[in-house]
């Protein structure tokens, strides 16, 4: 992590934000951003995941694990070959960023967004960071997460926004979430379960027992 990567095409500004860092949060660094400003940050830094929240404070994501790399591939391959078999939508890899209603500016690890909701949005907004909200978002837990976060985020954020159905995957502790929109939950223990994607994703199917680490057999 280098300072130059992280200030790249910054203004200044008396009203400055806070440039969040997993744990560590460096104070009054960010110049606030209008929306156009803080994209065309992105844009400046595309080796940099970022998110920014509602009040313009900016998270920079560091890269995710081995492992949980190959967790995120597994819940986006059954998405994408799903709804392939089906063609109700597309789905989203985690690099692709949703500007929410609230302003929020998000990016989960998988989503799908379906067709109908789609059509709405012109082709240019099509070539852009998108205001839209997924119909369904998937976060999967790493080894720097912190399930409160995560709980958090899908909840407050992701479900607030209008999400309908939300899974929080956590191999790690292998307890697992799923969170709807009309604000019920549900707790799903250890890895031979099969998450669903309901009506959201009717036929959907996801088998948790992928994500077992060979090495623990």
């Amino acid at each position: 992590m280098t300072a130059t990567s992280t200030t790249s095409g910054l203004k200044s500004g008396a009203n400055s934000k806070v440039l969040r860092l997993d744990d560590l949060e460096i104070l009054h660094l960010i110049p606030e951003f209008s929306e156009e400003e803080f994209i065309e940050f992105c844009l400046h830094n595309p080796n940099l995941k970022i998110e920014q929240d509602k009040n313009g404070n900016l998270t920079i994501m560091s890269p995710v694990s081995f492992d949980s790399g190959s967790n995120e591939s597994e819940v986006i391959a059954d998405l994408t070959i799903w709804n392939r078999k089906t063609k109700l939508g597309k789905t989203f890899s985690s690099s692709t960023m949703f500007i929410l209603p609230d302003g929020e500016k998000r990016m989960p690890d998988a989503a799908w967004i379906a067709k109908a909701k789609i059509k709405k949005l012109s082709r240019w907004q099509r070539k852009k960071i998108a205001r839209i909200v997924p119909n369904f978002i998937v976060e999967v837990r790493s080894p720097t997460d912190k399930v409160k976060d995560l709980q958090d985020k899908i909840t407050n954020i992701w479900i607030k926004n209008g999400v309908q159905l939300a899974w929080l995957i956590d191999p790690i502790d292998k307890i697992h979430w799923i969170y709807r929109i009309d604000g019920s939950s549900e707790k799903v223990e250890g890895l031979t379960a099969t998450l669903e994607g309901e009506k959201v994703l009717p036929g959907f199917k996801f088998d948790l027992s992928v994500l077992e680490d060979e090495d623990e057999n």
